[in-house]
């Protein structure tokens, strides 16, 4: 079945290295467009004319383009044009930020539009401006709906990542090809096991992570 070569010399230990990549990658990319994102989608939701249409433009070119066009743009794009020594985990984690972001300004801004008008009038009624009104009372009203979502983005972050391989960074599919390719004579059958190896942990990595969102809303939904 191909599972064999993972007992040869440490290609079980590489595949594990190179999960641990992917979800490096992914991991700070999270946290970065968490916390942009919810900075933007604040900013949208004033509707301030240039704001949103900065914000349109945005998102719409994350939506049109490819993730692994924007890799290429960032990491082989912006060494020629811009003179930068960019490495290739720093324009991964640049390109899923980048692509985070917008997911999460999205979100923050749909959550926020569902909270009713007269809650900040009611606020406005008692003196708040509109930092205490966010602070105070909108925020904390979105933080149990975000939260699930945010989640969900992380494993989405997580797939994704395959796609750095294409830009030279070892992550576990890349192993996993190299390991095929150095017993493909011996074992003609070893796509079968990396790859199938290579599945099982993703869902490892993957499928807690989207169990607890699912906890979480249906929780919170009580």
């Amino acid at each position: 079945m191909g599972f064999e070569v993972l007992l040869k010399g440490n290609n079980a230990a590489r595949l594990l290295g190179g999960l641990l990549a992917a979800l490096r990658i992914s991991l700070v990319s999270v946290v970065i467009s968490i916390i942009l994102g919810v900075l933007l989608g604040v900013l949208v939701t004033l509707r301030r004319p240039v704001i949103t249409a900065i914000y349109r433009i945005y998102l719409e070119t994350v939506r049109i383009m490819p993730q692994l066009v924007l890799l290429f743009i960032v990491f082989f794009g912006s060494t020629k044009a811009l003179g930068l020594n960019l490495s290739a985990e720093s324009a991964s984690i640049i390109v899923f930020s980048f692509w985070g972001t917008a997911e999460m300004a999205d979100l923050v801004r749909g959550s926020l539009a569902a909270i009713p008008v007269i809650q900040y009038e009611s606020a406005a009624s008692l003196g708040f401006d509109q930092v205490q009104t966010y602070r105070y009372i909108i925020v904390p009203q979105i933080v149990r709906r975000m939260i699930p979502l945010s989640i969900n983005l992380i494993t989405r972050m997580i797939k994704t990542t395959s796609l750095v391989m294409m830009i030279g960074i070892v992550e576990v599919l890349k192993v996993g090809q190299q390991i095929i390719e150095a017993n493909r004579k011996s074992s003609p059958n070893a796509a079968f096991g990396v790859f199938a190896t290579v599945f099982i942990l993703y869902f490892l990595a993957c499928f807690p992570i989207s169990r607890f969102a699912g906890y979480l809303e249906k929780k919170w939904e009580n």
